[in-house]
């Protein structure tokens, strides 16, 4: 038994990897092509290794003739008979070949046909393991940062974190330790090529699946998400169980798990709303903290038209059109909005709320006052959103 080849054998599996039968063929193949290279590329040469043993041989099969003319495929009976005592013109005998008898040049470039093998078998090895983790998250380590993109070393490879999927207001240095989704693997003649980002819309939904159990045993869903990076991200929950507040178990106790995964994404606001089938009422919690009269909406053209009141343009829209556009995105709607005034200038107003005036057209004003008479002060949540764009269509 070969035991130092075996406990070699042993350990690049552990090590690496790779498989005891790739590491045997890979042994089989630099013999083999070793072999042919000392005698002449004669394709009458054979290798076999026992796997239990790890012994190898190195064998000839020549033929038995009376003159022999070549050495390297011909033997003659005198000496074939020494091999088999039953040896005769024209047969075969397998004759034995000293693989420690290799020239230098044969030797090495049987060592390079392993090595070259291993390493092929080792990017496999990790290309398969990091395969799986594509579309998941990861933790990994600064390992160098090259012009304005960063590796991040993930264990036995590297991923590339480029300037595209970074988060502006973000940088790292060297050890820091940073939590990407993986957006890509693919294979290489250089190993794994791995594509990482920290502005993907799914690392939110990953680290909510990680902080809340709701989330990650399929009782909460998360529908959809819309994201503007390092600014606010919103983010539609729906509960499969009508026990389960899906909005609350996403925020947590004291929002314990909303602000575990704000302080992963370095401060980004988080709106949590709760799905809803029908759009109108989808659009109308997606505009939130903005309050709404009105949502008129067309699933055929995939656009609404959304209405409130004149003090809630500016909310409902948001700094620089980030509410609006956020929400657009979420509910897969084109979204205009409207004031009050401009709603009763066009005449869409009167012809929503007709039903709802009497005969004075007094009935939704004073109802109007009632509701929203408290609400002429932004909240503190609300506060984010007071420098709006002039757009009020997203």
């Amino acid at each position: 038994m070969n035991m130092e080849l075996k406990a070699a054998i042993k350990m690049l599996e552990e090590e690496k990897g790779i498989s005891k039968a790739t590491i045997l063929d890979a042994i089989e193949n630099s013999l083999l092509q070793a072999s042919k290279a000392q005698f002449n590329k004669n394709d009458n040469i054979n290798v076999a290794i026992d796997p239990d043993t790890c012994d190898y041989s190195v064998t000839a099969e020549k033929e038995v003739v009376e003159n022999v003319r070549n050495a390297y495929m011909e033997m003659s009976l005198t000496d074939a008979l020494k091999v088999d005592p039953n040896a005769q013109i024209g047969d075969i005998v397998t004759v034995d070949i000293n693989s420690k008898a290799f020239s230098r040049i044969a030797a090495q470039n049987a060592k390079n046909v392993i090595l070259q093998k291993l390493r092929e078998e080792e990017r496999n090895a990790v290309f398969n393991q990091f395969a799986e983790k594509a579309r998941t998250i990861m933790t990994g380590t600064v390992s160098r940062i090259q012009g304005k993109n960063y590796i991040i070393n993930l264990g036995k490879t590297d991923a590339l974190l480029s300037e595209t999927e970074q988060v502006k207001n973000e940088s790292f240095r060297i050890h820091d330790r940073v939590r990407v989704y993986i957006i890509e693997v693919k294979n290489s003649n250089k190993g794994p090529r791995i594509l990482a980002s920290r502005t993907h819309p799914e690392l939110v939904k990953g680290l909510f699946e990680e902080e809340v159990t709701e989330v990650r045993d399929g009782i909460v869903e998360i529908k959809s998400i819309s994201r503007e990076a390092g600014s606010r991200t919103k983010m539609a929950v729906w509960s499969n169980d009508p026990d389960v507040d899906p909005v609350g178990a996403c925020v947590g106790m004291n929002g314990s798990r909303v602000n575990a995964v704000v302080n992963e994404l370095k401060g980004e606001k988080i709106d949590i709303i709760a799905w809803d089938e029908n759009p109108a009422v989808l659009i109308e919690n997606a505009l939130s903290p903005a309050k709404v009269i009105s949502v008129g909406a067309d699933p055929d053209e995939k656009a609404a038209t959304v209405i409130v009141p004149d003090y809630q343009l500016s909310l409902a829209i948001g700094k620089e059109g980030q509410n609006a556009r956020l929400a657009a995105r979420l509910t897969g709607y084109k979204i205009d909005i409207k004031s009050e005034t401009q709603a009763r200038e066009s005449g869409e107003f009167d012809d929503l709320f007709a039903d709802d005036f009497d005969e004075n057209g007094e009935y939704y004003e004073e109802e109007y006052e009632e509701e929203y008479a408290e609400d002429e002060a932004y909240d503190e949540e609300a506060a984010d959103y007071e420098e709006a764009a002039p757009e009020e269509e997203a």
